[in-house]
C-alpha cells in the first residue's frame, strides 16, 4: 500500500499559488513529485508572460521533463491547487504523468472528472489515476478570496472615475 502523504505535497503547491497571487496572477500553484522528491515547481505567468499557456502545470511539466532529460514523467504525480483545464490535462496525459492530485473542483472547465474526465478517457493510451479534494477548503478560498478582492478593486476604480467626471 502506498503510502504517500497528499496534503504535504499540496501545501507545497499552494506556497507556489500565493506566490502567483502575489504578483497579481490567478493563485494557481502545481508541482511534480518522482520518488517523493519535488522535482518541479511553478505557478501561473499568464499576464506576466502574456501567454495563455503559462499556467502552473504546463510550467511545471516543462521543468520536470527537463530535470528528468525525458518528456515521459511515467512515475511522476503533479500537484495542482485548481482541476486542470483541458489544455493542463492533456499535457499530463501526453506527458504521461501517473497521477494527478488537485484542491479544488474547477465546475467551468475542469477536465480531471468534474466538467469532463480526460484524464481518464480509455479512448486515449494514457490514463492517470485522479485523487481529487486535497485540501479543497484552502485552495478554493484562495481563488475566491483572489478574484472578491478583484472585483472590489474594479468597483473602486468605476467609483473613482464617476467621481472625476
Amino acid at each position: 500500500m502506498e503510502n504517500v502523504n497528499h496534503e504535504k505535497y499540496m501545501r507545497e503547491a499552494i506556497i507556489e499559488a500565493k506566490k502567483a497571487e502575489a504578483i497579481g496572477e490567478v493563485p494557481i500553484g502545481a508541482i511534480i513529485v518522482v520518488d517523493n522528491e519535488i522535482i518541479a515547481r511553478a505557478h501561473n505567468l499568464r499576464e506576466s508572460n502574456q501567454s495563455s499557456i503559462a499556467h502552473a502545470e504546463i510550467l511545471a511539466i516543462d521543468e520536470a521533463c527537463k530535470h528528468l532529460g525525458s518528456w515521459r514523467l511515467e512515475r511522476a504525480t503533479l500537484y495542482v491547487t485548481l482541476e486542470p483545464c483541458p489544455m493542463c490535462a492533456g499535457a499530463s496525459m501526453l506527458s504521461r504523468v501517473e497521477k494527478v492530485v488537485y484542491g479544488a473542483s474547477d465546475p467551468k472547465g475542469g477536465c480531471a472528472g468534474t466538467f469532463m474526465n480526460l484524464l481518464q478517457d480509455d479512448r486515449f493510451n494514457h490514463q492517470s489515476e485522479v485523487v481529487t479534494g486535497i485540501l479543497e477548503e484552502e485552495c478554493g478560498q484562495l481563488l475566491s478570496d483572489f478574484f472578491r478582492k478583484l472585483r472590489e478593486k474594479k468597483k473602486k476604480m468605476k467609483r473613482e472615475i464617476r467621481d472625476l467626471q
